[in-house]
């Protein structure tokens, strides 16, 4: 998994709308590797606003498959972008 740090620490700005898109990462990171029925080692996860885009590797179709599913069932994210490939 890829995790990125905050681009602010501290008070969330007055003027921002939504999740901000390292924490909404961090969730969608955070699902994907407790999920017991897939590998998510080598899937980076990145967002643009609430869209989350899924890269990387798994071992079968179906993996992917479910990692789309664990990111889209996570809070606030309205759109999951697969670009997963499995061997």
């Amino acid at each position: 998994m890829v995790f990125k740090e905050g681009t602010f620490k501290g008070e969330q700005p007055e003027h921002f709308e939504g999740p901000h898109p390292a924490w909404l990462e961090t969730a969608v990171a955070d699902a994907l590797s407790i999920a017991g029925d897939i590998d998510a080692s080598d899937i980076s996860v990145t967002c643009k606003g609430t869209r989350i885009i899924l890269t990387g590797s798994v071992g079968t179709p179906e993996e992917g498959a479910r990692a789309v599913e664990i990111a889209a069932s996570v809070k606030d994210v309205t759109e999951v972008d697969s670009r997963l490939s499995w061997l």
